[in-house]
């Protein structure tokens, strides 16, 4: 692939061996303390996709245009193993990352994690995680229309989308949350984490008629609440994944667009979560005609 160098390898995970699938520029001119580290996690509903749907992503222009590494795990699937199977298996790629950020020709001080739908909602639950370890500093996190509540919202409750609707989010839980009795964790489910405090600064985008928009919209809200910076975009669409599906319509050009600017933004500031959650104001927001929020 033009501009960018791909390599396969595995790594040790609690399931055993996990492939991982690193993407890196061919050339950059940006110093390896200063270029960012990102964890890039497939959605698929916690029970499909697989690493090289980063290819579709928006993680591949990071690596192309703004020399970011990108490191996709190939984590675990509900139908092989369900929570917390594919968390630890992306705890594990993220020490990774970490841990071999020199070799890899990142900074482990401008680690970023992102993902699309599922792979947001592992963002999120990564991020706390994280938190609660205290073992690897997260600096920001890009949990793309994640999928963040196996409750019912007014936007998942009676949706009849396309790409993602109410009977896929409920087979999609069901599965992922197997063998479980009674309140999942927040770890499962971010959407019931008591606290956001100390979370990383967060950007995301999501369609406005999409079952994913309240939780996205209640999480940015969440992570405001407690000191977080965080932004969201919302884009006039009901279709699930419109930016890696339909990235040829005028709403996704300005989405990727947005998402873009935003992700520089947070490049050059390697905004960093601080003791207690206390942030810096967030960058302020360019993205008309998207409605944005914080």
């Amino acid at each position: 692939m033009r501009g960018i160098r791909t390599e396969k390898r595995t790594i040790p995970s609690p399931g055993g061996r996990m492939r991982l699938l690193i993407l890196r520029p061919a050339a950059s001119a940006v110093p390896r303390e200063r270029t960012p580290g990102i964890l890039w996690l497939h959605g698929g509903g916690y029970a499909t996709g697989m690493a090289a749907m980063v290819y579709l992503s928006r993680a591949l222009p990071l690596v192309r245009r703004y020399g970011a590494v990108v490191v996709a795990p190939e984590y675990r699937l509900s139908g092989q193993a369900p929570y917390p199977a594919a968390l630890e298996d992306c705890y594990a790629a993220l020490r990774y990352l970490r841990e071999e950020a020199a070799g890899l020709g990142c900074s482990p001080d401008r680690l970023m994690v992102g993902g699309e739908s599922a792979g947001g909602g592992l963002t999120a639950a990564l991020c706390l995680l994280a938190r609660d370890r205290g073992e690897i500093r997260i600096a920001f996190q890009m949990p793309l229309y994640p999928m963040l509540d196996d409750r019912d919202t007014p936007s998942s409750r009676d949706n009849h989308g396309i790409s993602w609707n109410t009977r896929r989010n409920h087979a999609a839980w069901k599965r992922y949350l197997c063998g479980m009795t009674g309140a999942p964790p927040a770890y499962a489910v971010p959407a019931r984490a008591e606290s956001y405090d100390g979370l990383p600064p967060a950007y995301t985008f999501v369609g406005d008629r999409e079952a994913f928009y309240c939780e996205t919209m209640t999480y940015i809200r969440r992570l405001r609440e407690a000191g977080v910076p965080a932004r969201v975009d919302v884009y006039s669409t009901g279709f699930h994944a419109f930016d890696m599906l339909l990235p040829f319509r005028p709403v996704s050009r300005r989405a990727i667009a947005a998402f873009e600017r935003e992700y520089r933004l947070a490049a050059e500031r390697c905004i960093a979560p601080q003791p207690g959650g206390q942030q810096g104001p967030p960058p302020p927001g360019e993205n008309a005609p998207a409605r944005s929020f914080g």
